[in-house]
């Protein structure tokens, strides 16, 4: 079973409803246990900073896809919730964008998939959710914290927990 770090992204419809229901879809389709779900942020857009603030959020899975067939199960569930990468802007709005940060300590440099995510230590609203399920944890050979505190946290704000009564259907 590998360790695995997915990133969820999204600012378009009711975010934090996608984020539930898109969770439970991955681990289903992924055959994964969700070990570790991070809490949602409010974050500044980033590249095309005209448009609304999305929401972001980390987990960690355990699965035993490899990388290229966990990123097509991440494709897909995207596309179950009205992405088409094909046709957006990049770094347009969206309602949900699943990236897969890091799988065990693997390091990829393809075409279709780099890992770990060529981007990740730039990206405060990857890092925060991500230094609150699993800050130890050695990316890259630095530790998801000290990433951290290498970056602006500036405008992120962690939302309050969702009402537990609320469904996800």
């Amino acid at each position: 079973m590998a360790s695995v770090l997915i990133a969820l992204g999204g600012n378009v419809g009711d975010v934090r409803a996608t984020f539930g229901k898109a969770i439970a879809n991955i681990c289903g389709m992924a055959q994964a246990a969700l070990l570790a779900r991070s809490s949602d942020y409010l974050t500044p857009p980033w590249g095309e900073e005209q448009q609304p603030r999305f929401v972001n959020a980390c987990i960690e899975i355990e699965t035993d896809l490899d990388p290229h067939a966990l990123l097509f199960v991440l494709h897909k569930v995207e596309q179950k919730f009205g992405r088409q990468r094909e046709k957006e802007q990049r770094w347009g709005p969206r309602t949900l964008d699943l990236d897969l940060i890091a799988y065990d300590d693997v390091a990829l440099d393809k075409p279709e998939l780099t890992l770990p995510h060529p981007r990740l230590f730039e990206r405060a609203f990857v890092l925060v959710p991500l230094a609150e399920i699993a800050p130890d944890r050695l990316i890259a050979g630095r530790r998801v914290s000290e990433a951290l505190a290498e970056v602006s946290t500036a405008d992120i704000e962690r939302l309050p927990d969702e009402d537990p009564d609320r469904t996800g259907a």
